[in-house]
């Protein structure tokens, strides 16, 4: 019989999107698997990719991080030198290439670096194979490169970009079994196109989802990003994500009904960022279960003045913890119902 507090949670996702849910999901959860994409080129990520023939450091160190037990190491690994030739770089990037180095394995690397940083958990690469985000032009030259594709305007009006990643990546058979093994799997929010997708684009994900018998959760994004999901609703969000995976698998999708202090707020709309709205009506004849509440953290982001390489970042995040109440609850409704079919048999 499934108890929520123990039942085996999975993240699937980029870098600050499964950052901020995997820090909630620690406190209460005890066996999680974090799989992260690994199509990353941006920032530090992409020159240590880029000069020394790594694969992408940087989501891995976010979710290491993130389910990390020791709030020094947790410091030590999010700094960023500020001068010099390794200015803008973080320390847990250098220390994972090096780690790759040494053992000649990312997974390796990832392994030895849970051991160093106390994780609750574990981070699993979605595929460990050398593999780059391509978007495919219906018209001109394709465009290559999560940074890039992630932080271009491309206005499509009803046409969705196509995205494929080169060469065709294999799911890593870790997080295969990560995946089977699941009592919830978490698509956790982030940049629709340059880090979410990536994660879900990987040969053998849909029939992985397809197959597994956890409950999969979808947490949408709190604000649109200006050229490339504007105007979205929640459920826009979800068809994406439901696109990409090339199955209809979800079963819930949480989404934000609070607005944000008004500053914020302010600061947003001066960047052409919204809001994502939602339509009840729609989510309400949708296949999976909408759930909506107030998910603002309502803390401002600080980011290291060092941070000169990355992209700019958003001055929200969801609240950690109201994400992870609302799973809970979820896993208590899945157990109600199994309880209520056995007793009923």
């Amino acid at each position: 019989m499934l108890n929520s507090m123990s039942a085996k949670i999975v993240v699937i996702g980029g870098g600050t999107g499964s950052f901020t849910v995997l820090s909630g999901l620690k406190k209460k959860f005890s066996d999680i698997t974090a799989i992260v994409n690994m199509a990353d080129d941006g920032g530090s990520t992409g020159q240590l990719r880029d000069e020394l023939g790594v694969l992408p450091p940087g989501d891995a160190r976010q979710c290491l991080v993130a389910l990390s037990e020791s709030p020094k190491l947790r410091e030590l690994f999010t700094y960023r030198f500020e001068e010099g030739a390794l200015k803008g770089h973080a320390f847990g990037n250098i220390f994972l290439t090096a780690l790759e180095k040494m053992t000649g394995s990312f997974a390796d690397a990832i392994d030895l670096a849970d051991e160093v940083l106390q994780v609750n958990g574990r981070v699993v690469p979605v595929t460990l194979d050398n593999v780059r985000l391509i978007m495919r032009q219906r018209k001109g030259h394709d465009i290559i490169g999560e940074y890039k594709i992630g932080n271009m305007p491309f206005t499509l009006g009803e046409q969705r970009p196509i995205l494929e990643l080169s060469p065709p990546a294999r799911l890593n058979p870790e997080a295969k079994r990560a995946i089977q093994a699941a009592d919830m799997i978490v698509i956790a929010p982030g940049n629709l196109y340059g880090s979410v997708a990536p994660a879900l684009l990987v040969k053998g994900m849909t029939r992985a989802l397809q197959e597994t018998k956890a409950t999969i959760v979808y947490v949408c994004n709190l604000v649109t990003k200006p050229g490339q999901t504007d105007g979205f609703f929640v459920h826009d969000f979800a068809d994406e994500i439901e696109r990409f995976i090339g199955a209809r698998v979800l079963d819930f999708v949480l989404y934000n009904t609070q607005e944000p202090e008004t500053s914020l707020r302010a600061k947003y709309i001066k960047d052409n960022e919204y809001n994502v709205a939602y339509d009840e009506q729609i989510l309400a004849q949708s296949h999976f279960t909408a759930l909506g509440s107030a998910f603002l953290s309502g803390e401002a982001v600080q980011h290291s003045k060092a941070d000169t390489i990355a992209t700019s970042r958003s001055y929200i995040r969801h609240n950690t913890n109201a994400i992870t109440q609302h799973l809970i609850a979820i896993l208590e409704r899945q157990k109600s119902n199994f309880d209520n079919k056995y007793a009923q048999e």
